[in-house]
Protein backbone atom coordinates (compact mmCIF):
# COMPACT_ATOMS: atom_id res chain seq x y z
CA UNK A 1 0.00 0.00 0.00
CA UNK A 2 1.57 3.22 -0.90
CA UNK A 3 1.97 6.39 1.34
CA UNK A 4 -1.00 8.05 -0.21
CA UNK A 5 -3.57 5.74 0.99
CA UNK A 6 -2.29 5.15 4.22
CA UNK A 7 -3.29 9.19 4.26
CA UNK A 8 -6.28 9.26 3.25
CA UNK A 9 -7.28 6.28 5.64
CA UNK A 10 -5.79 8.41 8.36
CA UNK A 11 -8.18 11.07 7.53
CA UNK A 12 -11.24 9.72 6.99
CA UNK A 13 -10.62 8.34 10.76
CA UNK A 14 -9.60 11.75 11.93
CA UNK A 15 -13.02 13.56 10.22
CA UNK A 16 -15.14 10.65 11.99
CA UNK A 17 -13.58 11.43 15.40
CA UNK A 18 -14.49 15.19 14.85
CA UNK A 19 -18.24 14.37 13.97
CA UNK A 20 -18.69 12.20 16.95
CA UNK A 21 -17.22 14.77 19.34
CA UNK A 22 -19.23 17.56 17.68
CA UNK A 23 -22.01 15.43 18.05
CA UNK A 24 -21.87 14.96 22.11
CA UNK A 25 -20.75 18.25 22.75
CA UNK A 26 -24.13 19.43 21.26
CA UNK A 27 -26.32 16.64 23.23
CA UNK A 28 -24.37 17.49 26.48
CA UNK A 29 -27.15 19.70 28.86
CA UNK A 30 -25.69 23.17 29.08
CA UNK A 31 -26.29 23.78 32.88
CA UNK A 32 -25.55 27.25 32.60
CA UNK A 33 -28.23 28.65 30.36
CA UNK A 34 -31.18 25.77 30.75
CA UNK A 35 -34.47 26.74 32.39
CA UNK A 36 -36.50 24.11 34.25
CA UNK A 37 -40.12 24.04 33.85
CA UNK A 38 -42.41 21.45 35.69
CA UNK A 39 -44.91 19.08 34.24
CA UNK A 40 -48.32 18.43 36.09
CA UNK A 41 -50.49 19.30 38.72
CA UNK A 42 -49.30 19.87 42.11
CA UNK A 43 -50.05 21.18 45.86
CA UNK A 44 -53.99 22.78 47.12
CA UNK A 45 -55.13 22.27 42.81
CA UNK A 46 -53.68 18.00 42.93
CA UNK A 47 -55.66 17.70 46.34
CA UNK A 48 -58.65 19.46 45.20
CA UNK A 49 -58.87 17.19 41.84
CA UNK A 50 -58.49 14.15 44.05
CA UNK A 51 -61.54 15.74 46.47
CA UNK A 52 -63.92 15.50 43.55
CA UNK A 53 -62.81 12.46 42.42
CA UNK A 54 -63.52 10.68 45.70
CA UNK A 55 -66.59 12.72 45.84
CA UNK A 56 -68.22 11.56 42.70
CA UNK A 57 -66.95 8.08 43.27
CA UNK A 58 -69.51 8.24 46.65
CA UNK A 59 -72.21 10.17 44.78
CA UNK A 60 -72.46 7.18 42.00
CA UNK A 61 -71.98 4.46 44.30
CA UNK A 62 -75.14 6.02 46.25
CA UNK A 63 -76.95 6.38 43.35
CA UNK A 64 -76.71 2.82 42.66
CA UNK A 65 -77.54 1.57 45.97
CA UNK A 66 -80.58 4.01 45.84
CA UNK A 67 -81.90 2.11 42.42
CA UNK A 68 -81.45 -0.84 43.44
CA UNK A 69 -83.02 -0.04 46.94
CA UNK A 70 -86.20 1.62 44.55
CA UNK A 71 -86.00 -1.82 42.04
CA UNK A 72 -86.66 -3.85 45.62
CA UNK A 73 -89.03 -1.89 47.01
CA UNK A 74 -91.07 -1.44 43.91
CA UNK A 75 -90.49 -5.13 42.95
CA UNK A 76 -89.51 -4.07 39.58
CA UNK A 77 -89.19 -7.38 37.30
CA UNK A 78 -89.26 -8.18 33.41
CA UNK A 79 -92.93 -8.72 33.95
CA UNK A 80 -93.54 -5.44 35.36
CA UNK A 81 -93.49 -3.62 39.28
CA UNK A 82 -95.18 -4.63 41.89
CA UNK A 83 -98.14 -6.07 41.78
CA UNK A 84 -98.57 -4.79 38.02
CA UNK A 85 -98.03 -6.98 35.67
CA UNK A 86 -97.93 -6.51 31.82
CA UNK A 87 -99.64 -8.83 29.71
CA UNK A 88 -100.33 -10.37 26.19
CA UNK A 89 -103.80 -8.88 27.12
CA UNK A 90 -103.33 -5.80 28.90
CA UNK A 91 -102.46 -4.63 32.24
CA UNK A 92 -103.01 -6.86 34.98
CA UNK A 93 -103.20 -5.84 38.69
CA UNK A 94 -103.28 -7.74 42.01
CA UNK A 95 -104.65 -7.05 45.26
CA UNK A 96 -105.59 -3.31 46.74
CA UNK A 97 -104.71 -0.40 44.20
CA UNK A 98 -105.11 3.11 44.21
CA UNK A 99 -105.49 5.74 41.55
CA UNK A 100 -104.91 9.61 42.55
CA UNK A 101 -105.86 10.87 38.78
CA UNK A 102 -108.57 9.83 36.33
CA UNK A 103 -108.15 6.39 34.83
CA UNK A 104 -109.22 5.68 31.28
CA UNK A 105 -109.65 2.45 30.48
CA UNK A 106 -111.60 0.31 27.88
CA UNK A 107 -112.40 -2.76 30.02
CA UNK A 108 -112.29 -3.60 33.81
CA UNK A 109 -113.18 -7.11 35.10
CA UNK A 110 -111.69 -8.92 37.48
CA UNK A 111 -110.44 -12.71 37.78
CA UNK A 112 -112.80 -15.32 37.63
CA UNK A 113 -112.77 -16.50 41.44
CA UNK A 114 -112.87 -13.08 42.83
CA UNK A 115 -115.39 -9.84 43.16
CA UNK A 116 -114.65 -6.60 41.72
CA UNK A 117 -114.44 -4.24 44.37
CA UNK A 118 -114.65 -0.46 43.66
CA UNK A 119 -113.73 1.03 46.82
CA UNK A 120 -113.65 5.29 47.47
CA UNK A 121 -113.38 7.87 51.04
CA UNK A 122 -116.01 9.39 49.19
CA UNK A 123 -117.95 8.93 46.08
CA UNK A 124 -117.40 6.22 43.01
CA UNK A 125 -118.47 7.82 39.91
CA UNK A 126 -118.50 6.31 36.30
CA UNK A 127 -119.22 8.66 33.39
CA UNK A 128 -120.16 7.93 30.16
CA UNK A 129 -118.92 10.37 27.27
CA UNK A 130 -119.93 10.12 23.43
CA UNK A 131 -117.27 10.84 20.38
CA UNK A 132 -117.67 14.49 20.80
CA UNK A 133 -116.79 14.84 25.06
CA UNK A 134 -120.25 15.04 25.74
CA UNK A 135 -121.54 13.59 29.05
CA UNK A 136 -124.39 11.09 28.22
CA UNK A 137 -124.53 9.09 31.47
CA UNK A 138 -123.42 9.02 34.75
CA UNK A 139 -123.57 6.65 37.62
CA UNK A 140 -122.98 7.93 41.36
CA UNK A 141 -122.64 5.67 44.80
CA UNK A 142 -122.34 7.87 47.82
CA UNK A 143 -122.50 7.71 51.06
CA UNK A 144 -126.25 8.55 51.04
CA UNK A 145 -127.52 7.49 47.72
CA UNK A 146 -127.13 6.12 44.48
CA UNK A 147 -127.44 8.26 41.81
CA UNK A 148 -127.93 7.59 37.98
CA UNK A 149 -128.35 9.94 35.04
CA UNK A 150 -129.62 8.61 31.58
CA UNK A 151 -131.81 8.68 29.22
CA UNK A 152 -132.96 5.11 29.70
CA UNK A 153 -132.10 3.63 33.22
CA UNK A 154 -132.54 -0.67 32.68
CA UNK A 155 -132.28 -3.30 34.74
CA UNK A 156 -132.07 -7.07 33.23
CA UNK A 157 -132.07 -10.61 34.33
CA UNK A 158 -128.87 -12.62 33.97
CA UNK A 159 -130.39 -15.50 31.80
CA UNK A 160 -132.28 -14.44 29.19
CA UNK A 161 -131.71 -10.79 29.02
CA UNK A 162 -135.19 -9.81 29.69
CA UNK A 163 -135.99 -6.42 31.17
CA UNK A 164 -136.84 -6.35 35.07
CA UNK A 165 -137.23 -2.72 35.53
CA UNK A 166 -136.62 0.38 33.80
CA UNK A 167 -137.03 3.75 33.71
CA UNK A 168 -137.13 7.27 31.31
CA UNK A 169 -139.13 10.46 31.39
CA UNK A 170 -142.07 8.74 30.08
CA UNK A 171 -142.91 5.77 32.09
CA UNK A 172 -141.58 3.20 34.58
CA UNK A 173 -141.56 -0.24 33.74
CA UNK A 174 -141.35 -3.64 36.03
CA UNK A 175 -140.99 -6.70 33.59
CA UNK A 176 -140.84 -9.00 36.78
CA UNK A 177 -143.51 -11.55 37.54
CA UNK A 178 -144.37 -10.59 40.71
CA UNK A 179 -143.90 -7.19 42.57
CA UNK A 180 -143.81 -7.62 46.28
CA UNK A 181 -143.66 -4.70 48.75
CA UNK A 182 -143.24 -5.92 52.29
CA UNK A 183 -143.13 -2.57 53.78
CA UNK A 184 -145.64 -2.02 56.83
CA UNK A 185 -147.01 0.62 55.67
CA UNK A 186 -147.77 -0.85 52.05
CA UNK A 187 -146.86 1.36 48.93
CA UNK A 188 -148.31 5.15 48.41
CA UNK A 189 -149.30 5.85 44.67
CA UNK A 190 -149.80 9.78 44.39
CA UNK A 191 -152.10 9.38 41.29
CA UNK A 192 -153.74 6.88 39.42
CA UNK A 193 -152.79 2.78 39.11
CA UNK A 194 -153.58 0.52 36.14
CA UNK A 195 -153.60 -2.93 36.19
CA UNK A 196 -156.28 -5.97 35.32
CA UNK A 197 -155.20 -7.64 38.35
CA UNK A 198 -155.18 -7.50 42.01
CA UNK A 199 -154.04 -10.10 43.90
CA UNK A 200 -153.34 -11.27 47.53
CA UNK A 201 -150.70 -13.82 48.37
CA UNK A 202 -152.19 -17.72 49.47
CA UNK A 203 -153.77 -17.47 53.20
CA UNK A 204 -153.59 -14.03 53.31
CA UNK A 205 -156.37 -11.21 53.01
CA UNK A 206 -156.79 -8.76 50.33
CA UNK A 207 -157.77 -5.17 51.90
CA UNK A 208 -158.38 -1.76 50.24
CA UNK A 209 -158.65 0.70 52.36
CA UNK A 210 -158.92 4.86 52.34
CA UNK A 211 -157.92 6.07 56.02
CA UNK A 212 -159.17 9.77 55.54
CA UNK A 213 -161.23 9.81 52.42
CA UNK A 214 -163.90 7.35 50.13
CA UNK A 215 -162.76 4.61 48.35
CA UNK A 216 -164.29 4.77 44.71
CA UNK A 217 -164.57 1.64 42.14
CA UNK A 218 -165.26 2.61 38.69
CA UNK A 219 -165.41 0.68 35.38
CA UNK A 220 -167.37 1.46 32.71
CA UNK A 221 -168.22 -2.06 31.54
CA UNK A 222 -169.01 -3.02 35.68
CA UNK A 223 -167.42 -3.56 38.49
CA UNK A 224 -167.62 -7.49 39.66
CA UNK A 225 -167.10 -9.09 43.52
CA UNK A 226 -167.10 -12.17 43.98
CA UNK A 227 -166.28 -14.32 47.11
CA UNK A 228 -166.43 -17.98 45.96
CA UNK A 229 -166.01 -19.67 48.92
CA UNK A 230 -166.78 -16.99 51.80
CA UNK A 231 -169.21 -14.22 52.98
CA UNK A 232 -169.50 -10.69 51.59
CA UNK A 233 -170.28 -8.04 53.82
CA UNK A 234 -170.93 -4.26 53.03
CA UNK A 235 -170.51 -2.44 56.36
CA UNK A 236 -171.23 1.53 56.87
CA UNK A 237 -171.55 3.71 59.69
CA UNK A 238 -174.42 5.88 58.03
CA UNK A 239 -176.24 5.37 54.57
CA UNK A 240 -175.88 2.55 52.22
CA UNK A 241 -177.19 3.50 48.69
CA UNK A 242 -177.49 0.96 45.92
CA UNK A 243 -178.16 2.64 42.87
CA UNK A 244 -178.75 1.57 39.32
CA UNK A 245 -179.63 4.48 36.80
CA UNK A 246 -181.28 2.36 34.00
CA UNK A 247 -181.61 -1.30 35.04
CA UNK A 248 -182.63 -2.90 38.00
CA UNK A 249 -181.14 -4.25 41.15
CA UNK A 250 -181.64 -8.28 41.56
CA UNK A 251 -181.30 -10.36 44.87
CA UNK A 252 -181.37 -13.91 44.08
CA UNK A 253 -181.15 -16.32 47.42
CA UNK A 254 -182.90 -19.04 48.81
CA UNK A 255 -183.48 -16.60 51.93
CA UNK A 256 -183.76 -12.75 51.97
CA UNK A 257 -183.71 -11.01 55.48
CA UNK A 258 -184.10 -7.41 56.18
CA UNK A 259 -183.74 -6.91 60.23
CA UNK A 260 -184.18 -4.06 62.48
CA UNK A 261 -187.04 -2.96 60.43
CA UNK A 262 -189.46 -0.42 61.83
CA UNK A 263 -192.96 -2.04 62.93
CA UNK A 264 -195.53 0.13 62.75
CA UNK A 265 -198.61 0.28 65.65
CA UNK A 266 -202.38 -0.32 64.62
CA UNK A 267 -205.07 1.66 66.30
CA UNK A 268 -206.57 0.80 69.47
CA UNK A 269 -209.32 -0.91 68.05
CA UNK A 270 -207.31 -2.74 65.44
CA UNK A 271 -204.68 -3.68 68.70
CA UNK A 272 -207.48 -5.01 70.42
CA UNK A 273 -208.84 -7.81 67.91
CA UNK A 274 -205.40 -8.69 67.27
CA UNK A 275 -203.45 -11.80 69.16
CA UNK A 276 -201.46 -10.55 72.09
CA UNK A 277 -198.41 -12.76 70.61
CA UNK A 278 -198.30 -11.42 67.02
CA UNK A 279 -195.66 -13.41 64.84
CA UNK A 280 -196.78 -12.77 61.64
CA UNK A 281 -195.83 -9.21 59.84
CA UNK A 282 -196.83 -7.32 56.83
CA UNK A 283 -193.88 -5.55 54.65
CA UNK A 284 -195.16 -2.35 54.27
CA UNK A 285 -193.62 0.76 51.86
CA UNK A 286 -193.92 4.23 52.03
CA UNK A 287 -194.00 6.89 49.60
CA UNK A 288 -190.11 7.49 49.81
CA UNK A 289 -189.08 4.09 50.02
CA UNK A 290 -188.42 3.35 53.26
CA UNK A 291 -190.02 -0.15 54.26
CA UNK A 292 -191.83 -0.68 57.59
CA UNK A 293 -192.90 -3.62 59.32
CA UNK A 294 -196.93 -3.99 60.03
CA UNK A 295 -199.10 -6.73 62.12
CA UNK A 296 -200.37 -8.93 59.78
CA UNK A 297 -204.35 -9.40 59.69
CA UNK A 298 -207.31 -10.63 57.44
CA UNK A 299 -206.48 -7.85 55.30
CA UNK A 300 -203.71 -5.46 54.46
CA UNK A 301 -202.83 -2.96 57.92
CA UNK A 302 -200.27 -0.74 55.90
CA UNK A 303 -202.59 1.75 55.97
CA UNK A 304 -203.85 1.39 59.59
CA UNK A 305 -200.04 1.54 60.69
CA UNK A 306 -198.82 4.37 58.04
CA UNK A 307 -197.52 6.34 60.84
CA UNK A 308 -193.98 5.35 60.47
CA UNK A 309 -193.66 6.64 56.93
CA UNK A 310 -194.74 10.29 59.09
CA UNK A 311 -191.81 10.49 60.99
CA UNK A 312 -189.16 9.69 57.94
Amino acid sequence: MDRSTHLDIEELKMTREQYILATQQNNLPRAENAQLYPVGIYGWRKRCLYFFVLLLLVTMIVNLAMTIWILKVMNFTVDGMGNLRVTKKGIRLEGISEFLLPLYVKEIHSRKDSPLVLQSDRNVTVNARNHMGQLTGQLTVGADAVEAQCKRFEVRASEDGRVLFSADEDEITIGAEKLKVTGTEGAVFGHSVETPHIRAEPSQDLRLESPTRSLIMEAPRGVQVSAAAGDFKATCRKELHLQSTEGEIFLNADKIRLGNLPTGSLSSSSASSSNSRQTVYELCVCPNGKLYLSPAGVGSTCQASSNVCLWS
